[in-house]
């Protein structure tokens, strides 16, 4: 199973402010089951550099912590690694970090810069979600994605 998921859940330092998300958990369960494990990035891959602003999802669009748009870039990083993925022969599923405006699933911070929280999509999350990828929260990862005996 090819499983892109999330740089910063990998240790990478990419998160905004210059840290990670390791998550050695996830780590060890993907690898355990013999996944393929394929590191994304879409804000890095859209060019923004680490560190930078916080952003959130507002009215639709992405926006810095300053109100500068950096819609266009988060767009067209989820886009590239959306090529990426698929030049490499695609993805059966992704798991990403939570609440991101990239990568939140189901969730993500309303614009506010407040810390709260809202249904919705990040803008990677959803273009996978129009592919027909199916995308995880790290603390999905159990039989839903990895399947009873793969």
């Amino acid at each position: 199973m090819r499983v892109a998921v999330s740089a910063c859940l990998l240790g990478e330092r990419c998160k905004y402010n210059g840290g990670s998300n390791r998550d050695v958990a996830l780590i060890e369960a993907l690898h355990a089951q013999g996944c393929t494990v394929v590191p994304v990035c879409p804000e890095v891959a859209g060019g923004l550099p680490v560190p930078r602003p916080r952003s959130e999802i507002s009215a639709g669009r992405v926006v810095d912590e300053f109100g500068a748009s950096v819609d266009a870039a988060f767009r067209s990083g989820a886009a590239a690694e959306l090529a990426r993925i698929e030049a490499a022969g695609g993805i059966d599923a992704a798991v990403l970090q939570p609440r991101s405006p990239s990568c939140g699933a189901g969730l993500i911070y309303d614009g506010s810069f407040t810390g709260k929280l809202v249904p919705g999509d990040g803008v990677f999350t959803a273009l996978l979600k129009e592919h027909g990828v199916p995308v995880y929260a790290p603390d999905e990862v159990d039989a839903r994605l990895l399947g009873e005996g793969r």
